[in-house]
């Protein structure tokens, strides 16, 4: 009798409890499975927040397909090019002329001319003996009026030394210039693709005290997102961020505060006391912000009760700290979907390990994942056609990120990636109210998770 392979009863365990995990990679690093949740955002996406920028892409015609898709999908192919590297140019020495004259003509095409040009660079450069400085040098006289940056899209670096992703953070703020001026009623929140939540108390207080928040995402001009260089602080919740802000503190002087992205209430006044200090203010009282964030707990539980709850990393930065304030709170958190942890989360860890023994730890790009998507929850309707849809039978299954989604099978979850910016008590707050609103109503999975880049425009 033939039998469908990938059943579930035929995948090799790798879910792990969190009393047996290790800290901070739980799981052996090597071949990796990549779910089709895309949520989350890459460096093409990032590179855009940059107004007026224009993206150019060396490399193969392989890897230029799915940028060349992201920019599409984003109806940004207007601010996107591309050099493509063929073997001839590989065995022929001649990568340099390639890229200038390559990247000259797309500028001498590009009206009017952009204020500032990111060029990606691939594994290819690295591989030959390819003079970067003497490319960027030349171009930079040839167009002085032009900040060319250089970005690298190089899966290599994924597990050794600084990632795309780390590097990206510190190539975003490269065209900003040491000024004399500086703004001590303005801050920087950098580093984040999403704006920080529009009701978050953490802008009510500084508004307040008549200082600015701004953040790339928010910018509209490229002016605009110069002048940030002249604020008087760079503050920043992300880790992987720290290399740019301690780049921007060594290049421009800048000062820098890291605040951790936490769902602790004694973590989060700490964040608090240390910007209060470093801006020489006074920390307000905010026993109406956590009122209202232990109203909306109270509510979600008494909504949501008991039901599963499932988390994955790209929902937070810090999933564990999410999973601990639930279960501290009563919810019934089963499974946290993560790769590896952050080092902020290490105390969290060895609390839950204790208090949570039986917590599951489960990878999300183990080749074993590919035959984990569980849908035991959804039935198919079929018709004659084949099947039409999928429905879900009862909500058994509340995820909080696109991952936990869809290795669940769920249609009942937070469509949220990156934190989207929900810091502090009243983002909290709205966590809350979107898991009531997620428990209570489906969403279009299937076609939700393939959408590139939550927060971005999608034509999809």
């Amino acid at each position: 009798m033939l039998k469908r392979p990938g059943g579930l009863s035929d995948v090799p365990q790798v879910k792990l409890n969190i009393s047996e995990a290790g800290f901070p990679a739980p799981f052996y690093q090597g071949l990796e499975y990549s779910s089709p949740a895309r949520g989350t955002w890459n460096i093409a996406h990032t590179g855009f927040l940059i107004p007026g920028a224009h993206e150019i892409f060396v490399c193969p015609y392989g890897c230029l397909r799915g940028v060349v898709l992201t920019a599409a999908e984003m109806n940004a192919l207007d601010r996107y090019s591309s050099i493509s590297i063929s073997e001839e140019n590989v065995l022929d020495g001649g990568m340099e002329s390639l890229m200038i004259d390559g990247v000259s003509e797309i500028v001498e095409r590009l009206e009017p001319k952009p204020p500032v040009v990111l060029i990606y660079i691939s594994c290819q450069h690295f591989f030959l003996a390819y003079d970067q400085d003497y490319v960027f040098e030349t171009l930079r006289n040839k167009y002085p009026d032009i900040s060319f940056v250089d970005c690298y899209m190089i899966p290599t670096l994924r597990k050794s030394g600084v990632t795309p992703d780390q590097k990206m953070k510190v190539q975003m703020h490269a065209s900003w210039k040491k000024t004399d001026t500086v703004n001590e009623k303005a801050v920087n929140l950098i580093g984040s693709d999403l704006p920080l939540y529009e009701k978050a108390e953490l802008r009510e207080w500084l508004g307040n005290e008549g200082i600015e928040i701004k953040e790339i995402s928010t910018c509209t001009t490229f002016e605009e997102y110069m002048k940030m260089s002249e604020s008087g602080l760079n503050i920043y919740y992300e880790p992987s961020v720290k290399m740019a802000a301690d780049d921007l503190e060594e290049r421009l002087g800048m000062k820098n505060l890291y605040l951790t992205f936490s769902y602790d209430k004694a973590e989060l006044m700490n964040d608090y006391g240390m910007l209060a200090e470093a801006l020489g203010l006074k920390v307000p009282d905010f026993s109406e912000d956590i009122k209202l964030m232990e109203e909306e707990i109270r509510k979600a539980k008494d909504i949501i009760g008991d039901t599963e709850i499932v988390i994955d990393y790209t929902f937070t930065f810090r999933p564990l700290s999410m999973a601990a304030l639930l279960l501290e709170e009563g919810f019934n958190v089963t499974e946290v979907y993560t790769d590896s942890f952050v080092a902020d989360d290490k105390v969290v860890f060895d609390r839950l390990r204790i208090s949570h023994p039986d917590l599951k730890i489960c990878p999300t790009n183990q080749p074993e994942m590919r035959f984990v998507h569980d849908d035991s929850l959804n039935e198919e309707v079929r018709s004659s056609e084949g099947v039409k849809s999928v429905t879900e039978k009862s909500v058994s299954v509340l995820a909080l990120g696109q991952k936990a989604a869809y290795f669940r099978g769920t249609d009942h979850f937070v469509n949220v990636a990156e934190s989207g910016g929900y810091f502090g008590f009243r983002g909290i707050a709205e966590i809350f109210r979107l898991m009531i609103e997620a428990y209570c109503e489906k969403k279009d999975r299937r076609s939700l998770i393939q959408m590139k880049g939550i927060g971005c425009e999608s034509c999809i």
